[in-house]
This record gives C-alpha cells, structure tokens and sequence, in this order.
C-alpha cells in the first residue's frame, strides 16, 4: 500500500493540473471574498436599514465570507479529483500501474486517499485567500473578522474536510465516468446549473426543501457551518442538516460513487 500511496502521489505532483487549478481557485475565491467582505462589511448597516434587502446579521458576515472556499470553489477539487482517474484512462497510464500493482482495490484506496490529502491542501489554500483578503476588509470596514473565535478555526477545520471529501467524490465520478470529456461536462453541468436550479426549486415548499437539503452542495454548506447561498434570512424553508450530517451526506456520496466505479468501469479491460 505504501508504495501504491507513493506512486500516486508521484502522479498526482508531476503534472501541473493541480497547481494550476489551486492558482484558479486561490483567485476566485480571494476575490469572491474579497467582494463579500467589502459589499457585506461596508453596506451592513444599510441593508439592515431596508426591510426589503437581504437580510445577513453582522455577526454572520465573517463566516459566510470565509466559507467562500466552499461555496465557489468545491468545483476544483471536484475537478481535480474526476481528471486524476479520466486522465489515466486517456493516457493508459493505468496499464503499468496495473501491470505493477495487479490489485486495482488497492491502486483505487491510494487514490481515494492521495487526492483526500490534495483537496484537504486545496481548502488550507483557499482559507489563505478567503482569510487574507476578507479578514483585513472586514476590519477596515467596521465589522468583525472574528480570527480569535474558536469557532471561526472550528469552521477552518470543516472547509478543509469538505474540499477533501470533494476532491473524493471527483475520483467517484472519474471512475465511474472514464470518458474525460463526458466527466468534466457532467461534473459542470451539475455543480453550475443542475444542482442550484434544485437547490433553488426545492426550497419553495418545506417538504422539498426537507429532501433539497441533502444535495451535495447543501450537505456541503451544512458541513462547513455557513455559505452565502443559506445565510441570508428566509433562504431555505427548511433547516439544514447538522453539520456532522452533512460530513455523513457527503462522505456517502464518495463512497457510493467509488464503490459503484471499482465495481463498473475500474474493473473493466485497460488496453
């Protein structure tokens, strides 16, 4: 196992796919927080002001700004995830890999866990930029940053589970959806389109909501503890899940995904 973790680590840090996907993400999650911050921070007193503005308690501001890593940027890991199984399948670099380590359980479990590890390192990267950018915002604003709150770092810790549990779900869809282009197509479609249209529709009646809530984006937020898309006052007719159900949610969706894809397409002839 040792050196199938190695190995896949070695395919994982030889390519520039991961560090050009963390750079994408670092960017667009600085930025979406850093407009948070500011939009949030500065124009707080005023929408509180106007009963028909969306409603955000200042003490919310700083979690829903610092969760952005999850909110906007759980795609890349997702991403990252999917391309580290199709990529393999379009390169036949699974065939020595298979050749070399004949039990592709054991090649599938060092996977699962190297891009764990790559995602966990995605949400330290993106709780740099949420944090580096909103908290000094924040404080120049007048609002709080919240960084000596115990559950400011408790939320650190969950954004950093969920990019992980993400970056497991990818490996699901890549093995269960080997066709890279065909992968990428449907992890997009779903995570900008599919599931907000969900998120959004379910969220009219409280018995939809009730089932809406364990989407993967929805059991994601309800992990991390905060997201822009459920701290504003009426989203959401019914209430989120614990956190500890959405790390339960998400988990069994990595699994299910893994286990349907060793069972399918990873145990398929590599030629």
């Amino acid at each position: 196992m040792i050196a199938a973790l190695r190995s896949e680590a070695l395919k994982l840090t030889s390519t520039r796919l991961w560090w050009i996907l963390a750079l994408i993400m670092v960017g667009y999650v600085g930025f979406t927080a850093a407009l948070l911050a500011g939009l949030f921070g500065a124009l707080g007193d005023q929408l509180s002001a106007q009963p028909d503005a969306p409603q955000l308690p200042r003490e919310l501001i700083a979690p829903v700004v610092y969760s952005a890593v999850t909110a906007v940027g759980y795609v890349f890991p997702l991403i990252l995830g999917t391309l580290a199984v199709t990529s393999e399948v379009r390169y036949q670099t699974l065939t020595p890999t298979f050749l070399a380590q004949p039990r592709r359980g054991r090649v599938l479990g060092a996977k699962l866990v190297v891009l764990a590890l790559a995602g966990a390192v995605f949400g330290v990267a993106g709780l740099v930029a949420s944090m580096g950018l909103g908290a000094p915002i924040l404080a120049a604003t007048g609002a709080e940053p919240g960084l000596g709150d115990s559950d400011t770092w408790a939320l650190a810790g969950r954004v950093v589970l969920a990019m992980a549990l993400w970056a497991v779900i990818g490996v699901g869809v890549g093995s269960f959806v080997q066709n890279q282009v065909a992968a990428i197509v449907v992890v997009l479609a779903f995570t900008q389109f599919v599931e907000p249209v969900l998120r959004f529709g379910t969220s009219i009646w409280d018995w939809t909501a009730a089932v809406g809530r364990f989407l993967p984006g929805a059991a994601s937020d309800a992990l991390v503890g905060s997201s822009i898309f459920t701290s504003f006052a009426g989203v959401g007719a019914s209430d989120p899940l614990e956190w500890w159900q959405g790390g339960l949610v998400l988990l069994g969706i990595a699994a299910v995904g893994s286990v349907l894809g060793y069972l399918t397409a990873w145990r398929r002839d590599i030629t």
